[in-house]
């Protein structure tokens, strides 16, 4: 089959289940990512098949309601930030089930510029791929707002802070994720991202311990700091 932009959701998804892959399918669990609904196909193909279908915000829509891991990966990819609403979003975050998808969703969320309102209401949320959502978009937002202030990514590190204490394994690391983010982001960001994972460091809560230490490692490294222009 020969995809094009003209290629509805439909043909895409036949095309996806064509090429699917058992072999691939089995090895994607071992690194943590829900197989239920995949189909083994790599992010790699999907970015082929993304350049090939081109955007299309409805058709994104139609993939994204398949269920389907690859068909969910591909509506992000192929959604169009500017027509994506902010309840779209939120009907998207309550259906992620797996980590992979959750940063790639993050990406497009940040691109539609959502952050300001969704980042707070993620976190605040106890379900762990929405919490763990909010702060793959901080991570998201600290590498790709790159004409943001750096006050914008500094605004986070109290919200850092405060979920660093969750112990949940996908949680943990994307809190860390955004801390060592924002901390190599300018030397500005620096000083104070390092200041909280030293802090953190210290905690008697072990994840809030792990994070702190992990992010501190990174944001001692002579080679971060020196990219940063700091002096040793």
């Amino acid at each position: 089959m020969t995809l094009s932009p003209a290629s509805s959701a439909e043909e895409i998804i036949d095309h996806l289940r064509s090429i699917a892959s058992a072999e691939n399918r089995a090895g994607m669990a071992r690194f943590g990512i829900a197989t239920e609904t995949a189909l083994g196909i790599s992010n790699v193909e999907l970015r082929r098949i993304a350049r090939l279908t081109k955007a299309e915000h409805a058709r994104a829509l139609e993939l994204w309601r398949s269920g389907i891991r690859e068909a969910r990966i591909l509506a992000a990819y192929t959604a169009e930030p500017e027509a994506l609403t902010v309840d779209d979003a939120r009907l998207w975050a309550a259906d992620c089930n797996s980590w992979e998808v959750v940063d790639t969703v993050a990406d497009l969320f940040v691109a539609a510029r959502f952050e300001q309102v969704l980042i707070p209401e993620f976190a605040a949320d106890s379900r762990e791929f929405i919490r763990r959502l909010a702060f793959a978009m901080i991570a998201t937002c600290a590498v790709h707002l790159k004409q943001a202030p750096d006050s914008a990514l500094l605004v986070w590190l109290p919200l850092i802070e405060a979920h660093a204490d969750d112990e949940r394994n996908f949680v943990k690391k994307a809190v860390n994720w955004a801390l060592r983010q924002i901390g190599k982001r300018s030397a500005a960001c620096h000083g104070p991202a390092l200041m909280l994972a030293e802090k953190l460091a210290a905690s008697a809560n072990r994840a809030a311990r792990w994070t702190g230490k992990d992010a501190a490692r990174e944001l001692t490294d002579a080679k971060v700091r020196s990219r940063l222009g700091l002096a040793d």
